[in-house]
């Protein structure tokens, strides 16, 4: 039998519907003005990953089984010696399930302000059934230098539960992780001396002017160029210059203000471009795409489906004594047919004058092909050479 796409859409699965509109918005994101703010990061201006070991007290009989974790007993006898207590554990006797051994990490920012609190994360680093209630102790946080310069504790907030009784137990959510809200202050400061640095073509160091270097969140050499002509038409021409695709230089105009000028450059509006791309997720047969990936001339066979996507020219003519002005527009008929009795029969896809992806999609979806299955076309269609977009499988 033979159906026309129109009269098929009722059959359109609500995961297929979603992959499609997903593909839409994915490639009208790219379409609109994004701020150079969002697209773009000041070199210098960046984060820093922050970790620590601690003990976690007051747990409720939840922590570490110090028989089976050791280096928690010996924590535990390095705290208490510090505290200036006398302990002798030779025999191994010290015994408290009341505690556990934790990881702690922060992510922040190189210019956080001294004294700022920041959040922190506590992982179970042992056999700890659960953290829920527990006090996070005095932890030094240091950067991967080495460099101890930031201080963690306090009460650990969960999410979560864990409950035991008579050999029942249940819980909700993970225990065995926690965080804790400002949790940290930092103590040594992390930025460097200036976010600048001097020109080194310059004759004069002393005298060099100063770059501001802009690194682009998703490189492209397009989207570089963009960048720079937007600040040059803002600020000045000559102000900017992309080096490479990731890369734009800006110099700081003599006499002018850092900040005011960083705050200028971060409102620009510019339309970040890129190569097209497909997103294939197999574990969830979730696919991303843009609006406008074309699919050369080529065959599919679908078991015993038959999908014919022709995209042909339309003149549009105006009406007489108006406005209007004639344009060519592409008309687009997606026909599903069922061919054969059985799935070795076979069928095939037949696409004509390199219509996009999503017409590909919405002719698959209208009989019903599974996420999955849209997933092994993709594939074989790059494989093939008929997908003109990267296919990024995940």
């Amino acid at each position: 039998m033979t159906t026309s796409a129109r009269t098929s859409r009722r059959r359109f699965s609500t995961v297929g519907s979603w992959l499609l509109a997903a593909g839409l918005l994915f490639g009208a994101q790219h379409a609109d003005a994004a701020r150079v703010k969002d697209i773009t990061s000041i070199r210098g201006v960046e984060t820093t990953q922050l970790v620590g070991y601690g003990l976690v007290i007051g747990l409720g009989g939840t922590g570490d089984q110090t028989t089976n974790v050791p280096f928690t007993r010996q924590a535990i006898e390095n705290y208490l010696r510090n505290m200036g207590m006398t302990v002798d554990d030779s025999r191994g006797s010290l015994r408290t399930n009341n505690v556990a051994s934790v990881t702690v990490t922060a992510e922040i920012p190189t210019y956080l302000p001294l004294n700022s609190s920041f959040d922190v994360v506590v992982s179970s680093f042992g056999d700890a059934r659960s953290l829920h209630g527990g006090q996070l102790l005095q932890t030094e946080l240091q950067t991967p230098d080495g460099s101890v310069v930031a201080i963690a504790g306090g009460a650990l907030a969960t999410g979560g539960f864990l409950a035991e009784s008579g050999g029942n137990r249940v819980q909700r959510n993970h225990v065995a992780a926690a965080s804790i809200p400002e949790g940290a202050t930092l103590k040594v400061g992390l930025g460097p001396a200036s976010i600048t640095t001097a020109d080194p073509n310059a004759a004069d160091p002393a005298t060099a002017a100063q770059l501001l270097t802009y690194g682009l969140l998703n490189p492209d050499f397009t989207t570089a160029a963009r960048v720079s002509d937007a600040i040059n038409t803002a600020i000045g021409a000559g102000t900017a210059v992309a080096t490479s695709p990731g890369t734009v230089q800006v110099t700081v105009p003599a006499g002018q203000a850092l900040i005011p000028l960083i705050a200028q450059i971060e409102a620009l509006d510019v339309a970040p471009d890129q190569r097209a791309r497909v997103i294939v997720d197999e574990r969830t047969g979730t696919v991303v795409m843009g609006s406008n990936i074309q699919v050369s001339e080529v065959g599919i066979s679908y078991g015993s489906i038959s999908v014919n996507v022709s995209s042909q020219p339309m003149i549009s003519q105006p009406g007489p004594f108006s406005q209007g002005e004639t344009v060519v527009v592409p008309d687009t008929e997606i026909v599903v047919t069922e061919e054969g009795p059985t799935l070795t029969e076979g069928g095939s896809v037949h696409l004509l004058q390199a219509p996009t992806l999503n017409e590909l999609v919405q002719a698959l979806n209208a009989i019903g092909i599974a996420p999955r299955d849209l997933v092994g076309v993709l594939k074989n269609l790059k494989q093939a050479g008929a997908l003109q977009a990267d296919l990024e499988v995940r």
